[in-house]
């Protein structure tokens, strides 16, 4: 039997199986690339104090540059190796603005590696970094943004979010402590999770999927509910290290490129991710039922429609404070216009569900005003 949404040919839609597989007619699995991303990841409770050293040396990073919040500069993980830090840059920035990403890059000056310490802001200024002088980069995250597991960099400059591609800025090492992340403000904590649930998510129906991409995308919001539910930094991390390589194989789909443009006009990162997730499932559902179904299984609903799996989001994100709306968040009315104007030329045509300047209007507009498209 074939999936939903293949033609005779074999070509796969919006349907179970994603885009870009060939469905073989003999068998019950689409033929498809995986492309594993390079990288080396050592996970632990305490693995920042005492695997860190030890990783800096196999990198033969001699001369690092430290990328670092005030607070995570301020944690002495670098004690062991001081020695080795050349430079410490603290000035990071959401969104990464041009201007903070010409200073990190003069900081970097006469540099072999690039550490860094902290959330997304953190490893995204690593990455303007490696991405013009090639150096490595070690990761060390305390927010569960998954970004560190991405070959995908991001710069912002006059209200405006570019993002590409580049194997130089994947980090090397990424080194997972769950004792870094324990500490983090509950809010804070939330929010970031539910940004690392938006990945998987999304790799559910993103351009590059496959089924290894969505097994691992399951799974990941499997630990990431379980995590929230329990309170455990060990299972949001896990689970924000598998949405981030999911996210990375899969590419990014309709929700990353609305927000990235709602990223340029300043809105909060992880928040505007939680508060847009429930919308852009919903939206998409109807053309991708299979993956709605695994979502709403992997947050442990009973029913596995699409309501239950928009109402799972609802559930979470409602228990972790998160808004309903953009507006809750400071968008104002008047841009919304804007989002539609700068987010159409970017979606991906195999989105599942067809996507034209009214249809994103539509959600856009619900979004916003946090109601049901």
């Amino acid at each position: 039997m074939k999936p939903p949404h293949c033609d005779r040919a074999g070509a796969a839609g919006a349907g179970a199986w994603g885009w870009g597989a060939v469905w073989w007619e003999g068998g019950g699995v689409p033929s498809f690339v995986y492309d594993a991303l390079p990288g080396r990841i050592v996970f632990g409770a305490g693995a920042a104090r005492t695997a860190l050293a030890a990783e800096v040396e196999r990198l033969g990073m001699s001369r690092l540059l430290l990328i670092a919040s005030e607070r995570d500069a301020g944690r002495g993980l670098t004690a062991p190796f001081a020695g080795r830090v050349a430079a410490v840059f603290t000035a990071v920035r959401e969104h990464v603005p041009v201007a903070t990403a010409e200073a990190a890059r003069e900081a970097a000056a006469g540099a072999d590696g690039v550490l860094c310490v902290g959330g997304g802001s953190a490893v995204g200024a690593a990455k303007a970094v490696a991405l013009t002088t090639r150096l490595p980069i070690l990761a060390v995250p305390t927010t569960y943004a998954g970004s560190e597991v991405t070959p995908v960099w991001g710069l912002s400059d006059g209200g405006v979010k570019t993002t590409g591609t580049d194997p130089a800025v994947l980090p090397r090492t990424v080194v997972y402590d769950p004792e870094l992340t324990a500490t983090l403000p509950p809010e804070l904590a939330t929010a970031s999770a539910l940004n690392a649930l938006a990945h998987c998510v999304e790799a559910f129906w993103a351009p590059r999927r496959n089924p290894v991409s969505s097994a691992v995308a399951e799974e990941g919001v499997r630990a990431l509910a379980a995590g929230l539910r329990d309170g455990d930094p060990a299972q949001l991390l896990l689970g924000a290290y598998l949405a981030g390589s999911a996210f990375a194989v899969a590419g990014s789909g309709l929700h990353h490129k609305l927000a990235h443009v709602l990223g340029g006009l300043g809105m909060p990162h992880a928040r505007t991710h939680a508060t847009l997730l429930p919308h852009v499932l919903a939206f998409n559902a109807p053309g991708s039922p299979e993956a709605t179904a695994r979502v709403a299984r992997a947050l442990g609903r009973d029913d596995v429609g699409r309501d239950d799996a928009v109402a799972g989001l609802h559930a979470v994100t409602a228990a972790a404070g998160i808004p309903r709306g953009l507006a809750e968040l400071g968008l104002a009315e008047d841009r919304l216009d804007e989002v539609v104007e700068r987010t159409l030329p970017a979606v991906p045509a195999d989105n599942p569900v067809p996507v034209d300047a009214a249809a994103l209007r539509r959600l856009v507009r619900a979004a916003w005003a946090g109601q049901a498209e």
